[in-house]
């Protein structure tokens, strides 16, 4: 068993809770009991694997997955992984997967989301989580917009991370006017629109595109839009949070086309 703060595990985890370092390890944190199952259940190695001894006891079918899907392997104390993890009350488990680049590109055909500028952590991973609720086909992340595999943004996925066809790219311009000549429109929210959000057409092949959580969208990447709306406010309140408004557009797109579906039966 690790007891020492001062282990080389001790030292690579601790490492993975800055962007450069899980740049140079190639090496991505996975916290917490149900990250790691989501990792086995999607076919992820684990590189590395650590846990307590009261998780284990508390896990013991996990624990097996687990060991069978692990480079290496390690108990250690308490104290030990709570310095193992970003969480402040870690549940016992914590382990490395390789730093994934997630998907090529080429998986939105209906229904995408596109995130610019985002930098809370926490409001990726929740859009994350909404879009694979909402049956998206793929998410795309600027290259200035918080890291994918950044620690907070896996959690607040709640496991969806490990399935929702997602990437970064760095010319998320260009990639949305290759969007626009595949027939794809582009819906923003814009405060100052005419249209309100459930007045669009989200029957049509539908890219969303959501901006900054202060500044909104750049004017490079609001021009591109073929569908500008607002969602509608009561009277003294400015916006709404960035995944709140993300999660109302991506469930009316979901509403139309079953509506649509209702119809034509």
């Amino acid at each position: 068993m690790i007891t020492s703060m001062q282990n080389q595990w001790v030292k690579l985890f601790r490492k993975l809770h800055v962007s450069k370092h899980r740049h140079e390890l190639n090496l991505s944190l996975v916290e917490g009991s149900h990250l790691v199952e989501e990792a086995i259940v999607s076919g992820c190695e684990l590189e590395h694997f650590c846990f307590t001894e009261g998780w284990r006891d508390r896990n013991l079918d996990l624990h097996q997955q687990a060991l069978n899907r692990s480079q290496h392997v390690e108990l250690v104390s308490d104290s030990v992984l709570s310095a193992m993890t970003t969480t402040v009350n870690p549940d016992g488990v914590v382990a490395t997967i390789g730093r994934q680049v997630h998907w090529e590109l080429g998986h939105l055909e209906s229904f995408g989301l596109a995130l610019s500028r985002i930098q809370d952590p926490g409001n990726v991973g929740t859009m994350i989580r909404t879009a694979a609720a909402a049956g998206i086909d793929e998410l795309w992340v600027s290259g200035d917009s918080v890291e994918l595999d950044h620690p907070k943004v896996m959690r607040a996925s709640a496991g969806q991370w490990f399935r929702l066809p997602m990437v970064t790219v760095e010319d998320l311009g260009s990639q949305i006017i290759q969007a626009k000549q595949a027939g794809i429109q582009v819906v923003t929210t814009v405060p100052t629109a005419d249209r309100i959000h459930w007045e669009a057409d989200f029957t049509k092949p539908t890219l969303v595109v959501m901006g900054n959580e202060g500044a909104g969208l750049s004017p490079e990447i609001a021009d591109l839009a073929d569908v500008p709306v607002r969602i509608p406010l009561a009277r003294g309140v400015e916006s709404l949070n960035v995944a709140i408004a993300a999660a109302i557009i991506l469930y009316e797109v979901q509403r139309q086309r079953q509506m649509l579906i209702q119809v034509q039966r």
